[in-house]
């Protein structure tokens, strides 16, 4: 992999020495973070503390002194230990586990990450590939200052199609025309300045000529059959149930008509006795 490099010259309409970053393979770095809006710069801690500090005279005026001492005290503390504490700039990049795909079809690898910063218009997204056996990473995309690079030098130059959308934080790739060589990880990294620090997230590829059946489609089919058994053993314990009381009912009123033979004459008979 190429080294990242700094350029005195300044870009394309860059007048006499400004710099601009050169990243991985030449591509155009991210431009410098803006500063921080008043909004961004203000912990929620500190701003719980001084909720605190505006209700805690309020409710100590109801309770009396010792609640006023408790509550002044409760303040404190929060003010010190969470209003001090420095707001973490890192970022959560997810990706899928692993994916499964049939050789000549595409297949979609999804890339999102999670910050508490707004999405910064200097957001980046990076792709890398290490094949399967193989040691070491090659870079296949990049999407920097609003547009997207495809390497091309990599296996995928051809193929590779960028369907993200990074005002939603999405920076997903499409890979075309699936073959057995494209088996390996794909390693997705994100920076939303400024937050910069984070963790790359990878999925695996899995290129097959009939998808297998996965685990969890043969576990889901026992627990769908084990639910099924014990909704008939249910059904017909309800019905044996049924069937017994019915019979009991029975044997316990044909004594009664036994002994009575005017019930079994219709009611339109009786009346015309």
């Amino acid at each position: 992999m190429e080294e990242e490099e700094w350029n005195n010259k300044g870009g394309p309409g860059a007048g006499p020495g400004s710099g601009v970053w050169l990243g991985i393979n030449g591509y155009p770095a991210p431009r410098a973070p803006r500063p921080h809006s008043l909004h961004s710069s203000v912990s929620p801690a500190l701003l719980s503390s001084l909720i605190l500090l505006v209700s805690a005279p309020a409710l100590a005026a109801r309770r009396g002194r010792q609640t006023e001492a408790m509550l002044t005290l409760l303040v404190l503390t929060a003010a010190v230990l969470l209003g001090a504490a420095p707001r973490s700039d890192a970022i959560v990049i997810y990706t899928g586990w692993e994916r499964h795909a049939l050789v000549g079809s595409d297949v979609r690898l999804s890339c999102s990450f999670f910050s508490w910063r707004w999405t910064s218009e200097d957001v980046t997204f990076s792709w890398s590939y290490r094949p399967d056996g193989a040691r070491d990473s090659i870079s296949i995309f990049h999407y920097t200052g609003g547009a997207p690079y495809v390497d091309n030098k990599g296996p995928f130059r051809e193929r590779l199609e960028f369907v993200g959308n990074p005002a939603r934080r999405d920076g997903s790739i499409l890979i075309r025309n699936l073959d057995f060589n494209d088996n390996g990880t794909f390693t997705c990294d994100a920076k939303n300045p400024p937050d910069i620090v984070g963790r790359p997230s990878s999925v695996r590829l899995l290129v097959f000529e009939k998808v297998p059946i996965q685990a969890g489609v043969i576990t889901g089919a026992i627990i769908g059959v084990v639910l099924g058994l014990l909704i008939l053993v249910v059904a017909i314990y309800y019905l044996m149930r049924f069937l017994v009381a019915r019979r009991v009912f029975n044997l316990s009123v044909r004594p009664a008509l036994q002994s009575n033979p005017a019930l079994h004459y219709p009611i339109h008979s009786l009346r015309a006795k």
